[in-house]
């Protein structure tokens, strides 16, 4: 079976939905692809700044309709225990993904885009168009938006340059019942990784961290790891140690690199993680993926509409606006993970934060951009 829609979107994220229901809203026929079935976990910070909060509020997403935690506070501490404490510059909410993508998905149904369960095994552009093979179907379409994750088998498909290198960091996740502050997002440091805790809904602890996998292996398992390296830091025993697992074992995902991607390849335009992926400390992730989606989308629009006269033109304008929203941000989680591995540096930064109040503030602010106007019609 051949099928011909406007837009064809490879992944069902938040990146992936989000530009689905704002291109189907508009107008466009899309079809989504994605690999599994909604409600689903992901390993995932599932902290979103309030700078996307307009956006969903426009695309008709209602996200309190999920009773999201509502956080305003940051907590960070260093490994050996010290804590810094400081009000979020914007603040945001938490929410699960379990939650947030079926909701999108549903959204996206609503606003007339086709959504089909199947893994994509090939992706080819020739005499201006994509064609695009998904087990038993073909799809052909002018536009493609890769929006299918951190790393994929397309990627080995496109030949991307950062595929064939090994990646040092494994990352897990899982939820769990107990006490902690709903307004809180806490980033605890320690030897090798940082973990991230705070709220989603139904009162849920969320606790998320990127390891370092070198010094992970040499453990048996994921709770000797825990036990004997992250545990030095009082504040991640704590809350582990008064926390109950509500999943059966935790997610886990490996080879996560945060090395340079292209944002346009094989004339793909590449948006949330696909694009490129801001150390999970800095916990703008979701943000950047959903606002990604909305650049990407009002360019094809206006490829589309005769705004933009030639695919060249398109390929140019988002990879500009990309680097112009994106590029700082992350520019500054690396140097900020190169910071926080380093325990000594991480001591430095303590002390002048501590000494400094509106230290910490602004360095989330580096991290994240201000609340995305929107023109209402």
């Amino acid at each position: 079976m051949q099928t011909n829609p406007d837009v064809i979107i490879i992944g069902g994220g938040l990146a992936g939905l989000a530009g689905a229901i704002h291109l189907s809203r508009q107008g466009l026929e899309v079809t989504l692809i994605e690999k599994s079935a909604y409600p689903r976990h992901k390993v995932c910070g599932e902290y979103i700044s309030s700078e996307i909060l307009p956006y969903l509020d426009w695309l008709g997403v209602d996200i309190l309709q999920l009773h999201p935690a509502k956080i305003n506070h940051l907590e960070f501490t260093s490994g050996h225990g010290k804590a810094l404490r400081a009000r979020l510059p914007l603040g945001g909410l938490g929410i699960s993904r379990h939650s947030l993508d079926n909701f999108l998905c549903q959204k996206a149904i609503a606003s007339g885009c086709t959504i089909i369960k199947a893994t994509v095994t090939a992706a080819t552009f020739a005499d201006d168009a994509f064609s695009v093979t998904a087990q038993n179907q073909i799809l052909t379409a002018k536009i493609v938006l890769g929006a299918y994750g951190k790393r994929s088998n397309i990627d080995q498909i496109l030949s991307r340059g950062f595929i064939n290198k090994k990646a040092p960091w494994l990352a897990v996740k899982g939820h769990y019942s107990g006490n902690f502050p709903d307004s809180v997002v806490a980033l605890h440091n320690f030897k090798g990784g940082y973990c991230g805790v705070s709220k989603v809904e139904d009162n849920i602890i969320n606790i998320c961290y990127l390891a370092d996998f070198k010094t992970f292996k040499k453990y048996r398992n994921i709770e000797d790891y825990q036990r004997n390296v992250m545990y030095k830091n009082k504040h991640i025993r704590s809350v582990f140690e008064n926390s109950m697992p509500l999943f059966e074992k935790p997610l886990t995902i490996s080879q996560i690199s945060f090395e340079k991607k292209r944002v346009v390849e094989n004339h793909m335009l590449m948006i949330g993680d696909t694009a490129g992926l801001i150390h999970p400390l800095c916990g703008n992730g979701m943000a950047m993926a959903v606002k990604a989606a909305k650049i990407a989308s009002e360019l094809v629009l206006d490829y589309y509409s005769g705004k933009i006269a030639s695919r060249q033109l398109l390929e140019r304008a988002y990879t500009r606006q990309w680097k112009k929203h994106f590029g700082r941000r992350l520019l500054a989680g690396r140097l900020l993970s190169k910071v926080l591995r380093r325990e000594t540096a991480t001591a430095a930064l303590v002390s002048m934060a501590a000494a400094v109040p509106t230290l910490l503030p602004w360095i989330v602010k580096q991290t994240h951009g201000k609340p995305i106007p929107i023109k209402w019609p």
